[in-house]
């Protein structure tokens, strides 16, 4: 019985690349021809799942408070204040805005990438979400909701950089990535506090803690896999797990600050 989680074109595709193939050595996790294996998409009804947390250990940082006078129109909507969110520890003693993702194990094929669009808004003159995720190639909406000017510069080290103004009320923007890339910072040159982290990745088993600290990643197919976590500030750290067919199991991640 073929797997659910292989495109149904993936046996032809594999029988037709090998009968136009003599040989040849290994090839690039980016190369084109990583097509002849298929298009494949998550299983999550028979494919393995992996949950976790990042907790936060040591004592809490107090956050630093962004100055924003330069631009009058930012400081309004932040009566308080707006806090940077560079390292957010939750009220569970977990961390917010960790990138959680498969760095090795899966298949060698070509994972489907979703049509629907990621969003990235800039609200009260910072990014929203502060850190975000999504496949190569798939597109990346850009939002200015403020009722000022905004830049949006991309400074990757394997992509390509693009940097573009964004009045306000004017339509929004797409762009995407084609290659891999894990915290690819995106900030304003017009307003230096403004800053993003993409994560960029060839499949679609990833996610981006939120305010309990957990993390979810659905459909693996069975095998072992390094699961790492990432965080702007304190860097990253894996581990191995190992999941079958129907199989949940659980990575914690402990990051000291």
């Amino acid at each position: 019985m073929k797997r659910l989680w292989i495109g149904a074109g993936a046996a032809l595709a594999l029988a037709v690349a090998l009968a136009g193939c003599g040989g040849g050595g290994e090839q690039k996790a980016e190369a084109p021809a990583a097509e002849t294996a298929g298009t494949a998409t998550p299983d999550e009804v028979n494919g393995g799942t992996v949950t976790g947390k990042v907790a936060f250990e040591g004592t809490k940082p107090t956050p630093k408070k962004l100055d924003m006078s330069a631009t009058p129109s930012c400081t309004r909507g932040h009566a308080g204040g707006q806090e940077s969110e560079e390292v957010v520890v939750n009220g569970n003693g977990t961390l917010k805005n960790a990138f959680v993702w498969v760095k090795s194990g899966l298949p060698n094929m070509r994972w489907q990438r979703s049509t629907e669009p990621v969003v990235l808004d800039q609200s009260g003159c910072m990014y929203r979400p502060h850190v975000l995720a999504l496949m190569t190639g798939q597109n990346l909406t850009i939002r200015n909701s403020d009722p000022t000017n905004h830049n949006i510069h991309a400074t990757p080290k394997v992509n390509q950089e693009w940097n573009e103004t964004q009045a306000p009320g004017t339509p929004e923007k797409t762009q995407s990535f084609a290659r891999q890339e894990i915290m690819l910072p995106i900030k304003c040159n017009i307003h230096p506090w403004m800053r993003s982290y993409v994560n960029v990745v060839t499949h679609p088993f990833f996610a981006v803690t939120g305010d309990d600290g957990s993390f979810t990643i659905k459909g693996l197919p069975p095998g072992t896999y390094t699961v790492e976590v990432v965080h702007e500030k304190y860097g990253a750290q894996e581990q191995q797990i190992t999941v079958g067919a129907k199989e949940s199991k659980t990575a914690d991640f402990t990051i000291k600050g």
